[in-house]
């Protein structure tokens, strides 16, 4: 496991200062904006609207990863991202915040593409479980540690986007400094959804509502456990329990999963997942330690939807697909974080607290009964790059001539500019 690490140990380190800057970001974000008294729609829209960034951008990172490379299109997406921040501290108008976060989002998918793509195009089949276990491991410790952070920031003034920047040019070393080669991006598929939906369809389903599931903890766990009744710390308490459960399960799922199959095990945590929200629906006034030992099993699961959906979707496809493959993942996985919140939060209003985990196990059950459909479990089908017609500009290489045996160079014109064209002439 060590070995493995540190074969990919640059690309851990990009995604855990990546990872730490959204963190310390995103809670600044909504802290300060309470703090200020901005009204809930604001701060509900600028929140969405890092997410809808992440939805928008998928297409356009795929093409600057396509034009320019991994290392190039990361570089100038850290670049962006920092900009934009810092821009924050210049500007304080809140459309203008909008705009920004939108270009944050776009950013950051891309460079979320750049990694995940590079790890699965170099992973081991076999091993592929694991190496993205690791990165799981070091997205959501640098989450942890970003949300962490904003504690440096008691006055939560602009100081702590200056942070946030920081960690976003330091994500950029590792990846500028590594020597790991970058994948080579040769006769790469262009980004069609519909390909990939016929591809690893249940892959994406997982992405869609593990998305859902996991923004929708993020973004109203809080509120769940202050309305059962649990004092500021103990939120806190409740919240870092589920999330260090997740992330502590990362790399048994992953060696799991290399050895199982990955679809039976994703509908295997789904029905585990519903029947252990049951508790927290049908029963009241639950007391505290009962309270951290479910939470800590549910986020030993639905944290782990990602990884395995992601690592499930490889196995179908060949190199030819991955860069377009990593932007349908997360964009498959983006637009259910886009859409969780917004429904988990309707039915809470509607139905009170225990609505979150009525939700969580709806999306856990759906989820379920779409992978016991039997072609769930077939046999993976690799699909490589599709036949691409050459160019008729195309010219060979002089090697081919020289290695080709029909060919005799003394009398082969075609390596003759001016025969060629004394040729053309008589035509």
């Amino acid at each position: 496991m060590v070995k493995i690490f540190l074969a990919f140990a640059s690309l851990y380190f990009a995604i855990l200062l990546l990872s730490l800057g959204t963190g310390l970001y995103n809670t600044y974000m909504a802290l300060s904006l309470t703090q200020e008294g901005v009204g809930q729609a604001w701060v509900g829209l600028l929140m969405s609207a890092y997410y809808f960034g992440l939805v928008i951008g998928v297409k356009l990172g795929h093409l600057l990863i396509l034009q320019f490379g991994h290392i190039r299109a990361y570089a100038a997406s850290a670049a962006l991202v920092a900009v934009m921040v810092l821009a924050q501290t210049l500007v304080s108008y809140m459309p203008l915040w909008l705009g920004f976060r939108v270009v944050v989002g776009i950013a950051m998918v891309t460079q979320y593409m750049v990694l995940e793509s590079w790890l699965n195009d170099q992973a081991e089949a076999d091993k592929r479980g694991v190496v993205f276990s690791f990165y799981m491991v070091m997205s959501s410790l640098g989450i942890v540690l970003g949300q962490l952070a904003i504690t440096a920031f008691p006055s939560l003034d602009t100081s702590a986007l200056n942070a946030v920047a920081i960690a976003v040019s330091l994500c950029l070393i590792p990846i500028a400094l590594t020597r790991r080669p970058h994948p080579v991006l040769k006769s790469q598929a262009p980004l069609n959804i519909k390909v990939y939906l016929k591809l690893v369809p249940n892959s994406l389903i997982t992405l869609f509502l593990g998305g859902m599931i996991t923004s929708s903890f993020y973004a109203l766990g809080a509120v769940y456990a202050a309305k059962q009744g649990y004092s500021p710390a103990q939120v806190s308490i409740f919240l870092s329990v589920c999330v260090m459960a997740g992330l502590l399960s990362q790399w048994p799922m992953g060696y799991l999963s290399d050895r199982l199959n990955r679809l039976k095990m994703l509908r295997v945590n789904a029905f585990i997942l519903f029947f252990l929200t049951l508790p927290l629906i049908l029963l009241t006034n639950i007391p505290l330690t009962w309270l951290l030992v479910a939470v800590a099993l549910i986020g030993s699961l639905q944290f782990t939807f990602y990884p395995l959906a992601v690592a499930s979707a490889n196995e179908h496809v060949g190199p030819a697909l991955r860069v377009g493959l990593s932007g349908a993942v997360l964009l498959a996985f983006s637009v259910g974080a886009a859409l969780g919140p917004i429904i988990a939060g309707q039915l809470m209003d509607a139905g009170g607290s225990k609505m979150f985990y009525v939700y969580t196990a709806s999306c856990a059950i759906v989820l379920a009964l779409i992978l016991s459909r039997p072609r769930s479990a077939k046999k993976p089908k690799v699909v490589d790059e599709p036949f691409v017609p050459m160019g008729i500009d195309v010219q060979p290489a002089p090697v081919v001539r020289e290695l080709d045996p029909r060919v005799d160079l003394k009398d082969d014109i075609s390596a003759d500019p001016e025969a060629l064209h004394h040729v053309a002439e008589m035509l």
